[in-house]
């Protein structure tokens, strides 16, 4: 049997910009896209990482990023984790028939790295990542906690982090951006037996 109803679905994205005296950003979010990305931050291999997340997760990804690199990235890169965490929140919704939870493992080469996300409401991180180089590209590798930390306090979520293996910087960051981008696709799924439920004992997220 076949049915020609089309169920018309929430449009799951958000637009927003934030200006401080540090950075001034753009950010446009699909969550249902094809993993289309224009990245423009100022820090190459940032956007290298941020193109991972778009590609991996089927996320449409805009991001524009006019910083104080006279100084350092490390407010570019906090305060683009920042916005892009509070478009999720604003993409996402109520989260009525998402997944919630997602995990990935993802390797390169040599690397290997575990994420698990949840869209639990309860912002958290827990990150285990010895980076064997403090620099990739024009990247501090401490920023990379910075990102993932301003994600999560403004998406609302518990993000696990873990570098199993890795003797290239380059390659343990990359499995971990993509990993993280294959766990956000799992848990942003909308589950068909789910329905328009929310996927907690309490009702809400």
């Amino acid at each position: 049997m076949t049915s020609n109803l089309i169920v018309s679905q929430p449009d799951r994205s958000a637009a927003l910009d934030r200006q401080t005296s540090e950075t001034r950003i753009r950010v446009a979010i699909n969550l249902d896209g094809s993993g289309a990305a224009r990245l423009a931050t100022g820090i190459g291999f940032f956007d290298h990482m941020l193109d991972q997340i778009a590609r991996h997760g089927l996320i449409d990804l805009d991001v524009a990023c006019e910083g104080d690199l006279h100084i350092d990235g490390h407010h570019t890169v906090e305060d683009v984790g920042i916005t892009i965490g509070q478009a999720f929140a604003r993409a996402v919704g109520d989260k009525k028939g998402i997944r919630r939870y997602g995990h990935a493992y993802v390797p390169l080469d040599e690397a290997l790295s575990r994420v698990v996300v949840d869209f639990s409401g309860r912002p958290g991180l827990h990150m285990d990542v010895a980076f064997t180089s403090g620099m990739i590209g024009q990247l501090d590798t401490q920023l990379v906690f910075e990102f993932f930390q301003g994600f999560v306090n403004h998406a609302g979520v518990t993000l696990h982090i873990d570098n199993l293996k890795g003797v290239n910087a380059h390659h343990q960051c990359e499995t971990i951006f993509k990993a993280f981008a294959r766990a956000l696709r799992m848990a942003l799924e909308r589950d068909p037996r789910l329905g328009d439920v929310i996927p907690s004992t309490k009702g809400s997220l």
